[in-house]
């Protein structure tokens, strides 16, 4: 007798159907988020600071050559009333928010006895106070519909130190354990809050850091893989956990690290 065939259903590695929000969009990281989210069948609504926004609008136009809907907004992730009138502004355009991909960051590398306040502060504006009220925003969307994904970008930063970082790493250890406090919290409506650590990676803002030989050279012998991350890299564990297939994981901080923490 022939055994019966089985068919399996696995969830979906894409995004189809689904709209995305990505902070700081325009190039780099955030750029590579966008494009892959839309590759994957979401529709994204991209953000940028009000001197950036050029960048997104290019990046918006490359998301609809691809037949996605697209839609570049200025943010200053600062600005609790930038937020609330962004996340207004996309909810009135696609009517949901399914996808929050916390992007914006920025990093002011100083010697630890050389940080002055001015410093210290708008690092952990824009790295942690800025994806707080972001996804509180998007989160109060979600939780209305009882569905929804949230990923921050944190970094590898946030789980160890490195030189020059004290308000940096400080910023993304916040945004390591803000994701497991949110999760916690709305995962009674369903909705799932997780980050993506990267290593370093080369962008076009990195490149100048990189020049510099020695330094490279550095970094690359801290990471077991023996290669600096790309945009890449990064987009495809995104699209991972807004998939279906991560639909169980939740408060967890994917390293992207190449195997710098495994050491």
């Amino acid at each position: 007798m022939k055994p019966k065939s089985r068919t399996n259903s696995f969830p979906p590695l894409h995004v189809a159907g689904k709209t995305a929000i990505v902070t700081g969009a325009g190039s780099g990281l955030g750029r590579s988020i966008a494009l892959a989210l839309a590759e994957a069948g979401a529709d994204v609504a991209l953000t940028e600071l009000p001197s950036r926004i050029e960048n997104a609008k290019v990046v918006a136009r490359s998301i609809e050559s691809v037949g996605r809907r697209a839609l570049a907004l200025k943010l200053d992730v600062t600005s609790i009333k930038s937020i609330q009138r962004m996340v207004e502004t996309v909810v009135e355009r696609f009517s949901k928010v399914d996808i929050l991909v916390n992007n914006a960051g920025i990093n002011i590398p100083r010697n630890a006895l050389d940080v002055s306040e001015e410093d210290w502060d708008r690092v952990l504006d824009v790295n942690l106070k800025g994806v707080f009220f972001c996804a509180q925003a998007v989160g109060r969307e979600m939780v209305k519909r009882k569905s929804g994904k949230i990923i921050n970008i944190a970094s590898q930063n946030g789980v160890v130190g490195y030189f020059q970082r004290a308000a940096y790493c400080s910023s993304k250890a916040g945004v390591v354990n803000l994701t497991r406090v949110l999760a916690i919290e709305w995962a009674p409506h369903r909705v799932n809050v997780n980050a993506v650590g990267p290593t370093f990676v080369l962008t076009p803002l990195t490149e100048k850091m990189f020049a510099s030989r020695s330094f490279s050279r550095e970094i690359r012998r801290r990471i077991p893989l023996g290669r600096l991350g790309k945009p890449e890299d990064v987009a495809g564990a995104v699209v991972f956990l807004a998939s279906p297939a991560a639909d169980l994981i939740t408060g967890h901080t994917l390293l992207v690290d190449g195997g710098w923490t495994a050491i």
